[in-house]
């Protein structure tokens, strides 16, 4: 996740929601538009403050999240 630097957290922005860049857009929001079939150009028009490296990290980070599993260890 080393090459996600524009994929911030803070508990005081969204509710500690994954934003862009300490901004009040959330990854959701931006994964959201794509997944409704928006293209990254009309996500870029609707939000004239991101870039496109913006929306590219935001899916890279939501494919991460979509990969990670969940282990449950034996309690002793």
């Amino acid at each position: 996740m080393r090459h996600l630097n524009r994929i911030t957290q803070n508990p005081d922005i969204m509710g500690g929601k994954a934003c862009i860049r300490g901004m009040r857009v959330t990854v959701g929001m931006i994964v959201g538009q794509i997944g409704v079939g928006h293209s990254v150009e009309e996500v870029l028009a609707d939000y004239p403050y991101l870039e496109r490296e913006d929306i590219m990290q935001a899916l890279r980070y939501a494919a991460w999240l979509a990969e990670e599993r969940e282990v449950i260890l034996a309690s002793a």
